[in-house]
Formats: C-alpha cells, sequence, structure tokens
C-alpha cells in the first residue's frame, strides 16, 4: 500500500477534513498524529489492521460532549453490520445513529437524560452492546492484565468482524481531562502503539498511543461506576470465529 494511497483513503474517510480539524487542541510528544509521516508508516508497518477499514469509514463525530459512548457504539454496530432500525432522515435505509440507538430498553439501562449530563461507564457501554446481537466482552484493567490486554486486542485488531472500544482517562496520556470512550482501529507491533479513532474529532485527530501508556489510563477508577477501573471492550460478530479472550 503506497503512502498516497493510505492518505487519499484518509481524505475519503473525512479523517483528515480540515473543517472537523482546524482547532483540535496540541498533542504531547508521548503520542503520534496519525496525520505526521511517522503516523501513516506506523499504519503502513501494522498487521493487527483488519478493523481500520470497517470502523473507519463507519466514523462518526460525537454529536455532544457526553456522547463519546453513543458515537463509539455506532461505529462499531455499523463497522459489524448489525441488525439496524431504520431513521427518519435515512428512510427506507437501515443504520445505526446517535438518535435511533435509543428505545425502551436502553432507558432501562441508561436513561437518555442522565447519559447526555454524564455520559456512560464502561459497564453501561457493555450492557448497552449486549442488546444487539454480537459477542460483548466487559474487561475491567487490573494491575497485571497489560500483557493480556495487547494480546487480547491486537487479535481482535487483526480478526475480520471483530473490534475493541476503550474507556481511558483523557489527562493519563496527556491530553484533556476526563474519562473517554473510543474505539481502536489497528495496532503497530514494533511500535507497540495502537490507533485510537477519537469519535472527538473537534478536539484531537486519531493518534497511536504506546501501550504502556494507555493501559495505565485504562486503569484508573471511575467514580460514576462504584469506583471500578476504566477499561475495554471486546466486540464481535455472533457468527464469526470467537477468539477466546477470558477476563483478567
Amino acid at each position: 500500500m503506497s503512502r498516497y494511497f493510505t492518505r487519499s483513503l484518509f481524505v475519503s474517510f473525512g479523517l483528515f477534513a480540515t473543517g472537523a480539524l482546524a482547532q483540535t487542541l496540541p498533542l504531547p510528544d508521548t503520542l503520534i498524529d496519525l496525520r505526521s509521516p511517522k503516523g501513516e508508516q506506523f499504519l503502513l508497518e501494522a498487521k493487527s489492521h483488519e478493523a481500520y477499514f470497517p470502523i473507519s469509514i463507519a466514523f462518526v463525530t460525537q454529536k455532544n460532549q457526553a456522547y463519546c459512548g453513543v458515537a463509539s457504539m455506532v461505529m462499531a454496530l455499523n463497522a459489524i453490520q448489525a441488525p439496524a432500525p431504520t431513521s427518519p432522515e435515512y428512510q427506507p435505509f437501515h443504520t445505526f445513529t446517535q438518535d435511533n440507538l435509543f428505545d425502551d430498553r436502553t432507558e432501562a439501562i441508561l436513561p437518555r437524560a442522565i447519559l447526555s449530563r454524564r455520559g456512560m461507564t464502561l459497564d453501561q457501554l457493555g450492557r448497552l452492546l449486549s442488546l444487539h446481537p454480537v459477542k460483548v466482552e466487559v474487561h475491567h484493567a487490573t494491575e497485571r492484565g497489560l500483557d493480556e490486554f495487547r494480546k487480547n486486542a491486537a487479535e481482535y485488531l487483526a480478526t475480520k468482524n471483530h473490534f475493541v472500544v476503550v474507556n481511558y482517562l483523557r489527562k493519563s496520556i496527556g491530553q484533556q481531562v476526563g474519562g473517554h470512550i473510543s474505539p481502536l482501529a489497528a495496532y503497530d507491533e514494533n511500535a507497540d502503539r495502537f490507533l485510537i479513532l477519537d469519535v472527538a474529532r473537534y478536539k484531537y485527530p486519531p493518534v497511536w498511543v504506546a501501550t504502556s501508556v494507555l493501559y495505565p489510563a485504562m486503569n484508573t477508577t471511575d467514580a460514576s461506576n462504584d469506583n471500578k477501573t476504566r477499561g475495554y471492550v471486546l466486540i464481535s460478530n455472533v457468527e464469526a470465529g470467537v477468539i477466546t479472550a477470558p477476563t483478567p
């Protein structure tokens, strides 16, 4: 894959849209902007990138600052091609949006009024995803779980119809400032870095983050979730060959 072809793919998926990225915040030196020559090279060299194309095609920017989990769910469900409802603006076509994702079942798990103020926790993310015909595994980060996360996430990102969504504390990776949720898209083994497709596209571009930086950011407590640690969710098509990934 040539560098020109790689860049043209990102342009077509909207990840380089200048209007969306003009006001993004500066990145710390520990994070590598996907738009940089080094960031592009990581993608060219990454072996675990099966998830990149479907999740990029399904990319959406969170519609408000509480909807990072909602946008991540929409991306994962559309990428995996889960059965979707209709939406007034797209009838008669079926696709998940940040509006039609909600119904009486989701209201029982996380009322929309609360979600709009507080966002969602890792466990709520897992429960909401489990309403759909996909296989969902919620993993809370632990002190000894870094190697298992690397293995699980890399295998999922390298397998068709398998996706990974992470819940981490932004300030732990040098960003502003609180808890956040976004999908991963690829893993470069040589650099030991994961690519986060940040759904807050107005705030940060997609970035490559070292596993040694990302995992501690997940291994932080969330007061909104009974002080449990943040972590990651593994999502796969129930009809696909499922990778065994026990909870750490």
